[in-house]
């Protein structure tokens, strides 16, 4: 199966990358083919980042699912997250949606990203 995994790049904590790097890992090794942006998508982008979102979003149309590695701070998962909410919400894209890191997400906000992921996550079971 082909997953695209949307997470945070740029000012991401190691500690966060480390735990992001363990979850690709059991993934590809039970068989996924896994995007992982930080490693599959050249960040070296001279057209200011034009290239980096083309890049993930045909790995995002070419995947079998979406997960979700949720970061608040991290303003090029929002655009990613945008992006699969337009396609499965508005062009009722058929593919499945995980938040991996679901458990640790505090959110007391009304309304948020998160709280529209959650959403999405139910549509796509």
């Amino acid at each position: 199966m082909k997953i695209f995994l949307i997470s945070p790049v740029r000012n991401a904590e190691s500690e966060t990358q480390k735990r992001i790097a363990g979850y690709v890992a059991s993934l590809e090794a039970a068989g996924h083919q896994v995007h992982w942006p930080i490693r599959d998508t050249k960040q070296d982008d001279p057209t200011g980042g034009y290239e980096i979102c083309r890049a993930n979003f045909t790995g995002i149309l070419e995947a079998d699912e979406v997960h979700i590695w949720y970061d608040e701070t991290s303003n090029g998962s929002k655009f990613d997250m945008g992006g699969v909410f337009m396609l499965i919400a508005m062009l009722d894209w058929k593919k499945k949606v995980v938040i991996v890191n679901d458990g640790e997400i505090v959110d007391n906000t009304t309304k948020s990203f998160y709280k529209v992921f959650k959403h999405l996550v139910e549509k796509t079971k």
